[in-house]
Order: structure tokens, then sequence, then C-alpha cells
């Protein structure tokens, strides 16, 4: 008589999965409706970029203090003390909306102290993920973070475009208020032993130390220097297309309804969700991360290319501003746009977590996050002023030309270096 061995069940691993799943699954319904929701309450394309900048500014400023923070201090406690404030601060929110109080200026001003928590979380989050899975299966992990994730996020704008259009933007609030009171329960049952570091100083001169030794730590390791510069820049360049481009696009030049701008979300997740589970597949076991690297950047040119063609005026005369084929060929395009950053960030984020020790985690991706996503929010700013004067397809067609010469650059400095680590 003998027995199969059977792989003992991670259950630390599962609550992390489910609590970001039902976060982030209430924060997509809430956020794919906001640049909607500013324009039609008269809000003009600079309005959407400020929303966008000031959606991702404040995670910057917190980042510093949450890399040192995540490293002194327990992480577990500090995701869910965040998610507990973020659940009462858009329940306030919600109150607001249901009882006609709501302005430009609250939820703004509100959207400042949301992100301010979400920096103060994610550094915590990325530096426990290695403490909760082996390192062999670091990378199956952040495959399996990212996938399902994504898979939380799919539906989010059908039903965030569903509700909003017939029950309006106060339940919105409400269901993502909830989902960071869930979230945090489910992190509150992780089973985590926080590993005390020791600092050479406390107060002030001991945080500036701490952090001073993070940024040393990247400064030495060429492959990440190299990687951040690069995401700053392609941040900086794509991630406004998503934000501020398509939906300004989508309300002005096309002639599809909400529920397709849903289902238009829903494509774009489809294709990260596709991207990170083969990144898992392909490359789960492959400690290098060049071949990835090459695929990614390779999609993201050919994909940014057809999009700027699809914004054309000529694009829109040819295939119409309101048929399937055109819809079709948009979505196919922003799909694999998708698709093409998860080719790049997966691998990139193991390939860091890796290289990294666990007393250096926190502040290591609290470091690399300042650098690699700030130039988003600034993008983010800039293209709302440029939409403003400049007409989308050839604000799109300069952009595209630039991320091409900018990934070639990229490729033919950096992936030999990466090779050898």
């Amino acid at each position: 008589m003998w027995k199969k061995d059977k792989k003992p069940v991670n259950t630390n691993l599962i609550l992390l999965l489910l609590g970001r799943m039902v976060s982030d699954t209430g924060t997509g319904i809430q956020m794919v409706i906001m640049p909607l929701y500013i324009i039609d309450v008269g809000g003009s394309a600079a309005t959407v970029g400020l929303f966008s900048f000031l959606a991702l500014v404040p995670v910057l400023i917190a980042y510093p203090f949450a890399g040192v923070l995540g490293d002194r201090l327990n992480r577990k406690t500090i995701m869910v003390a965040t998610d507990l404030a973020s659940a009462v601060v858009i329940l306030g929110l919600a109150s607001s909306a249901y009882s006609n109080r709501m302005s430009l200026a609250l939820l703004l001003s509100v959207q400042v102290i949301v992100s301010l928590l979400n920096g103060l979380f994610d550094p915590a989050t990325k530096g426990m993920l290695p403490q909760l899975v082996a390192e062999d299966k670091l990378a199956q992990a952040n495959s399996t973070v990212a996938s399902l994730r994504t898979l939380a996020a799919l539906l989010s704008p059908v039903v965030g475009a569903t509700l909003y259009a017939s029950l309006g933007i106060a339940v919105l609030f409400f269901i993502n208020g909830i989902s960071f009171l869930l979230s945090g329960s489910c992190l509150m049952l992780i089973r985590y032993k926080h590993i005390k570091q020791e600092s050479a100083a406390v107060g002030v001169s001991g945080f500036i130390t701490d952090l001073s030794e993070g940024i040393r730590f990247i400064l030495d390791n060429k492959v990440i220097c190299r990687l951040c510069i690069f995401f700053l820049l392609i941040y900086a360049l794509i991630q406004p297309v998503f934000t501020v481009v398509l939906p300004l696009f989508f309300r002005t030049r096309l002639e599809f309804t909400d529920t397709q701008y849903g289902y238009l979300q829903m494509v774009i997740i489809m294709g990260a969700l596709v991207g990170s589970i083969l990144v898992g597949v392909l490359f789960g076991k492959e400690k290098e991360v060049t071949k990835s690297l090459v695929i990614g950047c390779s999609l993201l040119m050919g994909t940014m290319l057809t999009f700027s063609v699809l914004t054309f005026p000529h694009s829109l005369a040819v295939l119409g501003r309101d048929t399937l084929l055109y819809f079709a060929l948009l979505g196919g395009v922003l799909c694999l746009l998708s698709t093409a950053i998860m080719f790049i960030h997966v691998p990139v984020q193991t390939f860091i977590q890796r290289a990294t020790p666990n007393q250096y985690m926190s502040r290591m991706f609290s470091i690399v996050g300042l650098i690699t996503k700030g130039g988003t929010p600034f993008g983010a700013l800039l293209y709302g002023i440029i939409l403003n004067k400049i007409e989308v397809h050839w604000t799109v067609m300069a952009v595209t030309l630039l991320m091409m010469l900018v990934s070639v650059v990229f490729l033919k400095n950096t992936a030999r270096v990466v090779r050898t680590q």
C-alpha cells in the first residue's frame, strides 16, 4: 500500500491572493469609470489628466517612507492598517455621493489620501511575497499574483459601466469601500513572522541611513539601474494612453456606448491576463529575463504603431466610427499592448526579488517604484495639456516613435548585461 505525496497548500499565499483579488475588483469597478464620470460632470481632458496625476504622485511621495517602514516594521500590520483606512475614506466618499454632496474637488482630495495609503501598502506587499514562497517558486508566484489580480479585474469594467449607467457613482464607491474591508480581513489571517531589522540609528538620521543604503544597493546593480531608467520612460509614455488618451478618444472621436467602453476595458485586462499566464508558462523556470524582454518590447512597438494608425481620421473614415470591425481592431490592438506590458513587468519584478536580500526588500521596491513610476503622473498631466492643443492622432504618433527609439536603445545596451547576471 502506498500513498501519493501531496504538495502542501500555501494558505498564506492563498489569503494574500484572495485579499488582493477582492480589493482589486472593487478598485477596478470604481477607477475604470472615473475618467468618464469626470467628463460627464463637466471636467476636461486636463481634469482627467490631473486625476491620473493625483492618483500616482502621492504614491511616489509615500514610497521612500513606505520602504523604510516596510523593512523596519511588520509588513502584515502595515497592509491591514492601510486597507482598513482606505475602506473608511472611500465609504465616506460613497456617503457624500449618495447625499448629493459630491464635487470634483472632494473626489480629487480623497484620491490623494487613497493614493498615499496605497503607497504605504505596495512596498510591504512586494517585500512580503518572497517570505511566503520558496525561491524556486517565486517566478510562478509572481505570475500567479499577476494573473489572479488581472482575472479579478476582468469583469470590473463591464460591471462598473453597467452599475454606473443604472445606479450612479455612489454604488461604485460603496462596493470599493467594502472590498477594502474584506481584503483587510483576509490579510489578518496570514501567518507571518516579522524579522526585525537592526538599524544604525533611530529617528530622522536612521531613516536617511536606511534609505541611503537602499539607494546604494540599486546603484551598485547596473541591471536594476537600467531597468529603472527604461521603465521611467516607457511608463511615462504608455500608461497615459490607457488613462487619458483612450477615454478622451472614445468620448470625442468614436460613437460607441458606455457599455462598449466597459467591454473595451475588459479586453485590455484580458490581454494582461494572457500575458501574465504566458510569462509563467514560458519563462517561469528561467532565471534570465532577456527572452521575455525582447518579446515584450517588440510586441509593444508593433501594437503602439498600429494603435497610432487607428487614431487617424482617415482610418475612422474608412473603417467607421461605430462599426464592429473598428471596435474589434481597436480591442485587439489594446489587448496585445497590455500583453506586451506583462511580458516586461513580471520577469523584471522576479529578477529584482531574487537579487535583493530580505533586509532591503521593501526599500528596494519603494525606490524602484519611485523611479519606474515617477514619470507616469507627469506623463498623464502632460498628455492632458498637450491634447487640449494637439490632435490625438498626431500626439499618439509622436509618442510611438519616441517609444520605439527608447526600446531599441534599451534592448541593444541591456540585453547582453541581463543575460550575464
